[in-house]
């Protein structure tokens, strides 16, 4: 059962967060996901199965802002770029879904970003 790969291990504690993460039409989740290089974020409303919002490193709007920027203060930028994408569609309250990934780093500079932003949980 041990010896598992470092993405078997987060694909692990994933299903186990996902179990109890649900995102509603009245408050929906807020995914990330982090690779190497990149960092994305949506808001999902599970009910629906629809993303009601999200931001990424990769998109263009939000690249012309990352320049010189290190990869904690990409992912706070792409989390106030989210909230402000969720409080135009109307959302201000969401759960938090850390895709099984440690709650340190890119992935807490994500959700203080998304905090600063105006997004509640």
């Amino acid at each position: 059962m041990g010896n598992l790969t470092p993405r078997e291990a987060r694909l692990r504690r994933h299903r186990r967060i996902r179990n109890r993460v649900v995102g509603r039409s009245d408050r929906p989740r807020l995914a990330v996901f982090r690779s190497l290089t990149h960092v994305y974020a949506q808001v999902i409303d599970d009910d629906r199965g629809r993303t009601v919002a999200s931001a990424s490193t990769t998109e263009k709007d939000v690249r012309d802002r990352l320049e010189g920027l290190k990869k904690v203060a990409q992912a706070d930028l792409v989390g106030r770029v989210v909230a402000e994408r969720a409080l135009a569609a109307g959302i201000r309250k969401v759960v938090f879904d850390r895709g099984g990934n440690l709650y340190h780093g890119r992935v807490k500079a994500l959700a203080d970003g998304a905090r600063a932003g105006g997004l509640e949980f």
